[in-house]
């Protein structure tokens, strides 16, 4: 992808980068993460198996994996502006559906077409967001990392909501939450509208330039960990609150905390992104991410799972940052869509697999806790994995 030379004239880059993060607020944010708030009344009300349960994240997985594939070819399509705002009014549409059924098949479907938009959202707005943000390189990094806050500010809008409409209107009303959440992300969609989307960048479709796949297998299984690590952490972590005893201000309370967490990400990790050796930065945020997530085998006291909320954000949104970083810092421009691809596949391999295998251990086993140890081993053997990666020569 070709850089535009600035942005557009009559957008600040940090305006326009936090404009365009709200793709990401509403597809990830709100369409993926706030499920895991919805999950317990739906279990319960629809009478699902946390390995069903874990499914619709699963299918919402897949149908990321394949956006992302296919969202260079849809961007040089339709162009980014229709990408950008039609994934996310696809999500809105999405969510519609979560709202108006309880068949098991239609919110599978709702679930893929989630996925998909927010793929596009994603994609697209974090390509123009990285493009603008080479138009500034004195504030590269910080400008870049204001497109992941997006994310933190939908988890942190849906903490907020979720857990007291559900108390208010008591078992049953978890489509009354997927309405309230409708309704933000048509509100969070319109300034997608009111600004120009416009970039000089572009895929190029000529390049053949060689990325090959044995210097980085460990660090790709690493990545692979990662995406199935946090995303069992991020399904079953409110059932979790939830059947230790904690009610809508205690599931509001931890969630909106790693929305929060996620703004100090761009901050907490500057001088370890900086770092051209390899794997390890990600090995040491990873190894940070894990931590968050094994802290609540200490118990269910209110101050564990802050702290395993608090160091579990921070880290989360920093890793696919770092795994940028290290394409930057070990393949020319010509190799990172390739190199960007395969991360794209590795991690959206894991985040696909990763919800309905550990439903599947929970309900083999009888505890949500086992979720968590496997969330936490998962993350931890990732880091060691990524810890294990050298840096790639010239050649490769």
């Amino acid at each position: 992808m070709h850089a535009p030379e600035r942005p557009p004239p009559d957008a600040h880059p940090a305006r326009l980068i936090l404009t365009l993060s709200l793709a990401a607020t509403v597809g990830l944010g709100i369409g993926r993460f706030a499920y895991a708030l919805v999950l317990p009344d739906m279990r319960e009300d629809l009478g699902w198996s946390y390995s069903a349960a874990g499914f619709m994240n699963t299918i919402n997985a897949v149908g990321y994996l394949v956006g992302a594939l296919v969202a260079s070819r849809l961007i040089r399509r339709v162009g980014w502006s229709a990408a950008i705002r039609g994934g996310t009014l696809a999500c809105v549409a999405a969510l519609a559906t979560c709202a108006l059924t309880g068949n098991f098949v239609a919110l599978s479907l709702a679930r893929l077409v989630l996925g998909l938009g927010a793929a596009a959202g994603f994609v697209a707005g974090g390509a123009l967001a990285a493009a603008i943000a080479q138009s500034r390189p004195e504030r590269a990094n910080f400008l870049l990392s204001l497109f992941y806050a997006g994310p933190g500010i939908g988890i942190l809008a849906s903490g907020l909501i979720a857990p007291f409409t559900l108390q208010y209107f008591g078992p049953g009303s978890w489509w009354l939450v997927w309405w309230a959440l409708t309704l933000l992300s048509i509100a969070m969609t319109i300034p997608l509208f009111l600004i120009r989307i416009e970039s000089g960048a572009r895929f190029s479709e000529g390049s053949h330039a060689a990325f090959a796949l044995p210097p980085v297998l460990i660090y790709l299984a690493g990545y692979f960990l990662f995406g199935a690590g946090y995303i069992a952490y991020m399904t079953f972590m409110i059932a979790y609150v939830r059947d230790g005893g904690g009610g809508a201000a205690a599931q509001a309370a931890f969630w909106s905390l790693i929305g929060l967490s996620a703004f100090a990400t761009p901050w907490a990790w500057r001088g370890v992104l900086a770092l051209d050796r390899g794997g390890l930065a990600t090995a040491i945020i990873l190894g940070t991410n894990a931590l968050g997530a094994a802290l609540p085998m200490l118990g269910h006291s209110p101050a564990w799972l802050a702290v395993s909320a608090v160091v579990f954000g921070v880290a989360f949104f920093a890793v696919v940052g770092s795994t940028t970083a290290f394409v930057r810092f070990n393949y020319p421009p010509e190799v990172w869509p390739t190199a960007i691809a395969a991360m794209t596949i590795s991690f959206g391999v894991g985040q696909t697999l990763g919800p309905i295998v550990v439903g599947a251990i929970t309900d083999a086993l009888g505890s949500l806790s086992y979720a968590l140890n496997v969330s936490a081993a998962l993350l931890a053997l990732g880091a060691v994995a990524a810890l294990c990666q050298r840096k790639v020569g010239p050649k490769s």
